[in-house]
């Protein structure tokens, strides 16, 4: 395979490399990489199907085998350079500054996948730590969003506890959140 492959590779490159200048507009493109990326697709057409193509080779009717894949190559481009979606002339390349912006989009994917863990850690190691009351308390004002009044008429409490116990809450998940980012640091 490798010798059949090593053999062919300049026929099918010089017959890329011809259709690629018969095409044009290959100004502010990297023509070798056009024609190693456009070789790649010829072998993979060569070989889809356990190499259908190959296989339809016939010396007896007047093409050597290199001119075969030669004539093969030379339709495969055509064929892709023609086709809007296989193309990579329909596709714009991408300036600097755009890529940037995609990565930062990521990076902003990260972080809110990142914020996303350290919520649910978060909500896990307050469960964990909350009294029964404290835990009701959390579910009713943090969760469900009932106001302070709601809470108060449902759990007999004055508006001075469930302030309180809000207070506590608040300042045990900001102990909690510290100690989860302090973990999360050195575990990086």
């Amino acid at each position: 395979m490798r010798v059949f492959v090593a053999a062919l590779t300049p026929v099918i490159q010089a017959r890329v490399a011809r259709a690629l200048h018969r095409r044009g507009g290959l100004a502010g493109r990297e023509v070798r990489q056009e024609v190693r990326d456009l070789t790649q697709e010829v072998f993979v057409a060569l070989f889809a199907d356990d190499a259908r193509v190959l296989r339809r080779w016939d010396g007896d009717k007047g093409l050597s085998l290199p001119n075969f894949v030669g004539l093969v190559a030379e339709r495969e481009a055509g064929a892709i350079l023609r086709s809007k979606r296989r193309s990579p002339f329909t596709d714009e390349p991408t300036e600097g500054a755009a890529l940037e912006r995609r990565s930062g989009a990521a990076r902003s994917v990260e972080r809110e996948v990142g914020a996303r863990d350290l919520l649910r850690a978060l909500l896990a190691r307050l469960e964990e730590e909350l009294s029964p009351l404290g835990a009701q308390i959390f579910d009713l004002v943090w969760r469900q969003q009932k106001s302070t009044e709601q809470v108060c008429a449902e759990l007999g409490m004055s508006k001075d506890a469930v302030h309180a116990w809000r207070s506590r809450i608040m300042k045990k998940a900001r102990a909690l959140r510290a100690e989860l980012e302090r973990g999360a640091e050195v575990g990086a």
